[in-house]
């Protein structure tokens, strides 16, 4: 199970939020997922450009109004002087705020965890990549679906090579929420990510297309070396794309096929990927995440049920409850804390650190994340031309 009886219940982080306040949904989540494992305490807070949204939510939330900031500049600032100055950051804005908001922090010598997309231009990645390195802080990036079980199980069956050579990686992600203008109607999340000056260059790639190559690529372990991107709008009076095709050539010689879209009718949240090799292939469903289908050349398909079947340590260590009990994106969310935090703690106390102790999602991922929207928009634009990333 995720939690081991020898872990101290004293050790605990505290954290702070920019972002997330009252009428928002990813904050309230990633809230819950960070103390879901009982690390981490949050204590500081600029949840919202309204002041009296901050101070709302700091209330509900038992915040101490003094730590309670009208900006993020001002909160960096006065954190970054406490004694007792908070142990990491979380960025929950709109995009084009996790920049200047990450790099405020990271000055600061503050760890960082940020939503996806990391920023808007690759630049400003690699800049807030090269500050975290400079000042010896952890940055980690919230590419979610990575904390489930039957993920890292995967990625380990294709690193320890039960599939063969990986020769062909199909992975979607349809939903529907965008099939209707919704942005026209005052829903605050349609109306900033279909916005360019609040989500940047892509809605759909940006959005969701960014979950599909950080899966396939952590699921792999390939990179990407071309690509052809044809990205649609079809809802009329959206700026900016809701659909999206994308043939991939990875470096190892395999290919790849990507597809995300928002105005799939009849899709909720339909993240799905297929890896196919010489000797064996998976395929594993966002939506029916406590599974793992595995098809052989010689002995057929089987169906791993995390909790029931036998996983690779790591992977195992990642479940939480027994078999048929789901669990979800909550869980998989805090998964993603829960190494982060402990990763933390064990840097504060000064003890060595394990690959397996840093499997979170880090800068680097985000890096690749905004590379790869880059090239996909810079592809569409050239009429679909294939380009190197």
């Amino acid at each position: 199970m995720i939690e081991s009886s020898k872990e101290t219940k004293a050790a605990r982080l505290t954290y702070g939020m920019v972002g997330g306040g009252q009428g928002a949904f990813i904050g309230d989540v990633h809230r819950k997922a960070a103390q879901f494992d009982g690390k981490n305490t949050i204590v500081a807070g600029c949840f919202s450009r309204d002041y009296q949204n901050t101070l709302q939510t700091g209330a509900m939330l038992g915040i101490d109004e003094s730590r309670l900031y009208k900006t993020y500049q001002e909160m960096a600032v006065a954190e970054g002087k406490r004694v007792d100055k908070i142990d990491f950051v979380v960025i929950v804005t709109p995009n084009n705020l996790h920049y200047p908001t990450a790099k405020a922090f990271l000055e600061q010598g503050i760890n960082v965890v940020c939503d996806k997309p990391l920023t808007p231009e690759v630049a400003q990645a690699e800049e807030l990549a090269k500050l975290a390195k400079e000042r010896g802080v952890f940055f980690c990036v919230t590419y979610t679906y990575t904390g489930y079980p039957m993920v890292k199980h995967a990625r380990e069956m294709i690193r320890r090579g039960d599939l063969g050579e990986i020769r062909f990686v199909n992975a979607e992600y349809p939903q529907d929420w965008l099939a209707t203008p919704l942005e026209t109607s005052g829903q605050k999340q349609a109306a900033w990510r279909t916005d360019p000056a609040q989500t940047g260059k892509s809605n759909c790639v940006g959005d969701i297309g960014s979950h599909v190559e950080n899966m396939a690529s952590y699921m792999t372990g390939l990179s990407i070396k071309s690509l052809c991107a044809r990205l649609d709008t079809f809802v009329p009076g959206r700026v900016l794309d809701d659909n999206a095709s994308i043939m991939v050539n990875y470096e190892n010689g395999a290919k790849g096929l990507y597809w995300s879209s928002q105005i799939a009718v009849g899709h909720d949240n339909g993240l799905r990927i297929r890896v196919y090799g010489t000797k064996a292939s998976i395929e594993w469903a966002q939506e029916n995440p406590n599974y793992l289908k595995v098809s052989y050349l010689d002995k057929g398909t089987e169906m791993l049920s995390r909790g029931r079947d036998k996983l690779y340590p790591h992977a195992a260590s990642y479940s939480r409850i027994p078999s048929g009990h789901p669990e979800g994106y909550f869980e998989a969310f805090a998964n993603i804390y829960n190494t982060f935090s402990k990763a933390l703690l064990k840097k504060k106390a000064g003890e060595a650190l394990t690959e397996d102790d840093l499997d979170f999602p880090t800068v680097q991922d985000g890096i690749n994340g905004v590379k790869f929207i880059d090239a996909c928009v810079a592809s569409s634009q050239k009429g679909a031309a294939w380009l190197e990333i």
